[in-house]
């Protein structure tokens, strides 16, 4: 929607994800993230701490089920989503406010650590997003049988008496740049 907050914060799990399913079937996955900014104070010549910021976040759907099944308390991800400010008033009368994430993105951050990452099967396509299958021109061939050369999109044409070395012969694998 218009005007939301998109924010985006780097922080570890304080907690385990906790994953909920609503009554119509949506799977929630709730979890809170710490994030603590870091200072090197040149005159003691050590790393100072700041104070800590902690947000509740929630994800859904298949997201939700991924995260509960992958992250756990201590791991350092990466959060994006859209920040929402709440107020209520606590068992003794008090006004509190919580600023939570409603989460369109979540990744582990692999400055300090590695992952391996799994796809889901294609029926976890997205709306509006298009499987690797659909994709009409996956095997295209040039429409007038040639093969074309040069590498990306060169145009240039093989002679007619020569037959190409090796599959995919006229294509570079060199970058463009």
């Amino acid at each position: 929607m218009s005007g939301e907050t998109v924010i985006t914060v780097v922080g570890n799990l304080v907690d385990d994800p906790e994953l909920r399913f609503t009554p119509a079937g949506a799977a929630v996955a709730k979890f809170r993230i710490a994030s603590t900014p870091r200072r090197f104070n040149k005159t003691t010549n050590e790393w100072e701490d700041g104070d800590s910021l902690f947000l509740t976040c929630s994800v859904w759907r298949q997201a939700a089920e991924n995260v509960a099944e992958s992250l756990s308390r201590g791991v350092r991800v990466i959060v994006q989503g859209r920040l929402k400010q709440r107020s209520y008033e606590d068992r003794e009368g008090v006004k509190r406010t919580v600023y939570e994430i409603d989460v369109d993105e979540v990744g582990v951050s692999l400055a300090r650590a590695t992952a391996k990452v799994e796809k889901n099967p294609a029926s976890g396509v997205r709306t509006g997003e298009r499987s690797p299958d659909a994709d009409p021109w996956a095997n295209a061939k040039p429409a007038n049988g040639q093969q074309q050369g040069g590498g990306w999109g060169g145009g240039q044409q093989q002679p007619a008496n020569q037959q190409p070395a090796a599959q995919g012969a006229g294509y570079s694998d060199e970058p463009p740049f």
